[in-house]
């Protein structure tokens, strides 16, 4: 491990559950966007074509692995404010393989306690950064991030984690992916009066995740969102796009603990 890494879970005050993606960056020519269809200041999803592309990039290019996906971003920077190694703690699936090494040590050595649940098939989702003249596209496969199980929170290593932290943060992308997992962390806050954090993350998390969305609702203490997609979460909701009276709603909708968040606490 690297000398940034955490040492105890008992240092763990927030921790996070989401998608982990390995990013692999470079800075490219046009004739390596021009092969595999990418645009700058555009993002895709990646199809068939691409998946030789990372091994690829990484074979020609230098290329830096940065710890990415959207809250395990949002865990590292919180990681970088508090300071301490192993203040902060990422769960997600990983594949059993190099990229899934590199993501783990990439996260690591930012002091975040990586706890990945380590699929044995799927390979670790990873997203292509390419970098030219300051722009950028990116390429995303998701992969193993998909195959989060319950099972895994379930075990004695993620509870001692879940048991030490005193705020829980999860991106709406993660609604996609283990609703189940979402609402045990949720019980679990509500019953220790904890904090549970989620953010909207994309208008389409409202759309279409509407009911797994609403299963979490009631343990959410803090509702994290921009404008589109707050205006989307009151159209779901029948409340109209007005963005204070969307505001005023989310806020009084039921909460399991009928109490507000605890007051904020030192880390």
């Amino acid at each position: 491990l690297s000398p940034r890494a955490p040492k105890t879970m008992a240092d763990t005050k927030l921790i996070g559950f989401g998608n982990p993606l390995l990013d692999i960056s470079a800075v490219v020519e046009q004739d390596v966007l021009d092969k595999w269809g990418a645009k700058l200041n555009d993002a895709i999803l990646a199809e068939d074509k691409h998946k030789p592309m990372y091994a690829e990039l990484a074979e020609s290019h230098p290329v830096e692995y940065i710890a990415g996906g959207a809250t395990q971003n949002s865990i590292r920077v919180a990681q970088w404010v508090m300071g301490k190694p192993g203040s902060t703690a990422f769960v997600g699936c990983v594949g059993k393989d190099q990229f899934g090494d590199k993501l783990e040590q990439a996260a690591r050595g930012d002091g975040v306690n990586a706890a990945y649940m380590k699929h044995p098939e799927t390979p670790t989702g990873t997203c292509a950064v390419l970098v030219k003249g300051g722009e950028r596209s990116l390429v995303a496969n998701l992969s193993a991030a998909n195959c989060y199980e319950i099972s895994h929170y379930e075990t004695a290593e993620i509870q001692e984690l879940v048991t030490a932290a005193n705020i829980v943060y999860c991106a709406g992308f993660f609604l996609t992916v283990s609703p189940p997992t979402m609402i045990a962390l949720g019980k679990h806050v509500a019953e220790k009066h904890k904090t549970f954090c989620l953010n909207l993350s994309a208008p389409f998390i409202c759309q279409f995740f509407k009911d797994p969305l609403l299963s979490v609702m009631p343990y959410v203490d803090f509702l994290f969102g921009n404008e589109s997609e707050a205006a989307e979460f009151g159209k779901a909701m029948g409340w109209g796009e007005e963005l204070d009276v969307v505001a005023l709603k989310a806020a009084a909708m039921p909460k399991e603990s009928g109490s507000p968040p605890p007051p904020p606490r030192r880390l």
